[in-house]
């Protein structure tokens, strides 16, 4: 990825969690009606995918019982809405570019904790079917929830 693309598109994890049903977990934002799996911004330094994935999966869900199955082999892009571009990110972005992870948890419901950081992102969670994804994102993240749906579908 050249720089100039990076400074356009904020560079960020994604996790596509599943559990031992081969249900996925989603978490409802708090700042909006909207319902998505965890991802989170790569910090400066930052190096490994796979440590960076692990940190916000906890940082969003208190879970820490989860293991890789796949990483996606490319990062897939998408765009924020205009107004969306000016506010979020100091209005430096036009969205974001992604590396995301299929994830099995292994771990117990009772240890999804909404308020792991100091920073919580999600009012409610639950676990939902795959093929559901799509209908559940907001409008701008529904192409990758589509192409997530389609190339995860064969590893879970």
């Amino acid at each position: 990825m050249d720089t100039k693309e990076q400074g356009l598109y904020r560079l960020n994890v994604g996790i596509m969690l599943i559990n031992a049903q081969g249900l996925v977990w989603v978490g409802q934002r708090l700042d909006s009606q909207g319902w998505q799996m965890p991802q989170g911004g790569i910090d400066a330094g930052e190096t490994d995918l796979v440590q960076v994935a692990l940190r916000e999966l906890f940082e969003e869900t208190g879970i820490q019982d989860a293991k890789v199955v796949y990483e996606h082999p490319s990062w897939i892009s998408y765009d924020l809405p205009p107004d969306l571009q000016k506010t979020l990110w100091g209005g430096g972005y036009l969205g974001q570019k992604q590396k995301w992870f299929l994830m099995r948890f292994l771990g117990a419901d009772d240890q999804v904790n909404l308020n792991a950081s100091d920073h919580p992102e999600f009012g409610a969670w639950r676990w939902c079917p795959v093929a559901a994804l799509p209908d559940l994102a907001v409008d701008f993240k529904r192409p990758v929830y589509e192409q997530l749906v389609r190339d995860f579908q064969d590893k879970i």
